[in-house]
């Protein structure tokens, strides 16, 4: 049976030597600002194609799709942060989901601000309007709003003036607010008759989703027979 750990230099091999250098890494001084440069790089990459005239014979619909799709994207990652962490064991993966949250929320300010500013016109009233007339409009709005208090309590001190039960409570709103991003994103695609993408979306999300209620059973299974 070949040893886990290398007899020659000492350093654990195999899965837990990855584990063991994947924690290393996400607990340097330099994983934070690594993860900002990477979350905002779909930022800057929207902001040069919008100055070199890249974006196509449409460009608002263009920056209101992308801006969409990454709050979508980021709201799947923020999801898998708890599962990753659990299956993979590797507890430093936890520091790094207020930040995606954040980041989920930004994009999403910026698709509404895309969509105000380019398909509105920033005329409140007519937007007030769609909002209520359109239902896709609706629940991506809903959804956003959704977000806000999220956004507002991923802090430490929210954490300590709410306590922890009722902190963990409201942020469990992320579920909603996927679920909405998706049916969003669905009714979005269900005009052009492209489900492709929404079926990936769907099944990852489901998959996240069923991860989360699995666990809830598994928990409270070991609560009703404590002496088993």
């Amino acid at each position: 049976m070949r040893s886990a750990t290398s007899a020659s230099t000492g350093r654990v091999s195999g899965p837990a030597g990855l584990r063991a250098s994947l924690s290393a890494a996400l607990l340097s001084v330099w994983a934070k600002p690594v993860a900002w440069v990477l979350l905002l790089l779909p930022l800057v990459w929207l902001v040069t194609l919008t100055v070199t005239d890249g974006l196509g014979a449409n460009p608002a619909e263009a920056l209101i799709r992308a801006t969409g799709d990454w709050t979508l994207r980021l709201l799947c990652i923020v999801l898998a942060v708890t599962p990753l962490r659990v299956i993979g064991r590797v507890p430093a993966l936890a520091r790094f989901r207020r930040l995606l949250g954040l980041f989920a929320f930004f994009y999403a300010l910026l698709h509404l601000a895309c969509y105000s500013l380019f398909d509105m016109g920033l005329e409140w009233e007519d937007i007030g309007r769609d909002i209520l007339k359109r239902p896709f409009i609706l629940v991506g709005f809903t959804a956003t709003m959704l977000m806000l208090p999220l956004a507002l309590t991923s802090f430490n001190a929210a954490i300590k003036a709410m306590g922890g039960r009722r902190w963990q409570m409201l942020h469990r709103l992320v579920y909603a607010v996927a679920l909405l991003g998706l049916l969003h994103f669905f009714w979005m695609r269900a005009g052009k008759h492209n489900f492709a993408e929404v079926a990936v979306y769907a099944a990852v999300i489901a998959g996240l989703l069923g991860w989360r209620l699995q666990q809830a059973w598994l928990k409270r299974r070991r609560v009703s027979r404590p002496g088993r």
